[in-house]
């Protein structure tokens, strides 16, 4: 009868507990932070010494079924870990700690593995750790650096149900086949799929936890492109209601064109009423109405004037104050849906948090459009009444519906990014500002 024993000695846990850290260290430095870097490295270094108490102190501890637990807690306090350190909520904390739990999986197995295979008659956890530290500071920047390219969110990784009930079966799977053959060292009974050579035993963990992590990258890469194609298809949607916003305004303000010098000639026939107060009062409630066009084609760029016009309507219904000091002209080069884009979703934004404020005096936007530098620079200010939570660069939503929030400002990015230009957020002071670059086009 064939005898199952592990040749090879076990893997250290000292190195299994630095290595599930640094994993999480390397999602951390994916995900927007909580804290600055001083409070992050003190939280790093405690969340260190308790991965390593758990998992050095239970070392002794041969149990199948409490070796399974204490994985599963190792795991879980992973999830801890980057839970506290990083702006995500539970689901994203334990869809990066199980990635997380794969990855140093495959880095200890590999290096331990490749240490016993050439110091196999000397083998000590002191000396190899040296070559563990060596296959940690590879394997982890590139990594990091393949998860980077990919992730092009910048408030989260918007992480659903699905893909967490995903990642936890990829993660079980992987362990459990990684570990098949350790399984007759507890019980009295042999699979089709164990084997008894410790060499064997090693590759075969080896090769499942690489497995295991290239399920991994592919299920994160597959998350990526279908939350783009989602974003792209939102994004889509909001440039095409700002453009059709545009085409009604544009309709809407041609006719009242025609009202505006049918007006002039009626204000001019009522001058000549009789009565003074009457025919002055009369005639100062017209000019009220009709001041609120004046304002329109003057400033060079018939997309602008018509969307400035169109939002200075629905201003002065809600008692907002909108000043702007542009030049149009400076805007030609920029297709007129894209324009529509970023000046339509610019100004709701602007509106939608003025009409918040109690104040009617406090409800005030600025616009400016100049040139500096050979940059096109559009300028948005609007005054904020209270405090404003930042994920990221991101203004955290006070919507029900946070799931549809920020498309407005990522449609805002994107199109900009068409121009090779940049869009920023900031507040400061009570203010909320919205600050889009874009580099002037050479001439020839």
């Amino acid at each position: 009868m064939v005898t199952y024993t592990n040749v090879l000695p076990d893997i250290p846990r000292l190195y299994t507990a630095i290595a599930e850290w640094g994993a999480c260290v390397l999602f951390i430095l994916l995900l927007p932070r909580r804290f600055p870097v001083l409070r992050l490295t003190v939280i790093s270094g405690a969340a260190l010494l308790l991965q390593c108490l758990l998992l050095v102190l239970t070392g002794e501890m041969k149990t199948f079924y409490l070796w399974i637990f204490i994985m599963i807690v190792a795991a879980f306090l992973m999830a801890v870990f980057l839970f506290q350190c990083c702006r995500v909520n539970w689901w994203e904390a334990l869809y990066c700690a199980l990635q997380a739990f794969v990855l140093a999986e495959f880095t200890t197995s590999l290096s331990w593995q490749i240490y016993c295979f050439y110091f196999y008659s000397s083998v000590s956890v002191v000396k190899g750790f040296p070559l563990f530290l060596l296959f940690c500071a590879i394997i982890y920047p590139v990594y990091w650096w393949m998860l980077h390219r990919r992730n092009k969110t910048e408030t989260g990784m918007d992480i659903y149900t699905r893909d967490v009930i995903s990642v936890l079966f990829i993660t079980v799977l992987t362990f459990f086949v990684s570990n098949l053959s350790y399984i007759p060292s507890y019980f009295s009974f042999v699979t089709p799929f164990t084997t008894g050579s410790g060499e064997t035993i090693a590759t075969l963990r080896t090769m499942m936890d690489l497995g295991g992590v290239a399920m991994m990258y592919a299920h994160y890469v597959t998350r990526c492109e279908m939350h783009d194609r989602e974003e792209l298809k939102m994004m889509d949607g909001i440039l095409e209601s700002q453009y059709q916003q545009y085409q009604q305004s544009k309709e809407s303000i041609e006719l009242v064109n025609y009202k505006y010098h049918d007006l002039k000639h009626q204000i001019e026939i009522l001058r000549m009423e009789s009565d003074p107060q009457k025919r002055e009062k009369y005639l100062n409630e017209m000019e009220e109405d009709i001041r609120q066009f004046e304002v329109q084609n003057k400033t060079g760029n018939k997309v602008l004037d018509t969307l400035l016009t169109g939002k200075s309507i629905t201003c002065q219904r809600h008692q907002i104050a909108i000043n702007c000091v542009a030049d149009g002209k400076l805007l030609d080069f920029i297709d007129t849906m894209d324009l529509c884009a970023i000046l339509g979703n610019a100004l709701d934004n602007a509106i939608e948090c003025e009409m918040k404020i109690s104040d009617p005096e406090k409800r005030l936007i600025h616009v400016a459009i100049f040139s500096q530098k050979n940059f096109v620079i559009m300028w948005f200010e609007n005054y904020f009444d209270g405090e404003l939570s930042m994920n990221g660069d991101m203004p955290v939503t006070t919507k029900d519906e946070s799931g549809f929030h920020g498309y407005g400002v990522k449609s805002i990015r994107h199109t900009a990014k068409k121009y090779n230009g940049a869009a920023s957020i900031s507040v400061k002071d009570g203010w909320f500002e919205l600050k889009i670059l874009i580099p002037m086009p050479t001439e020839g």
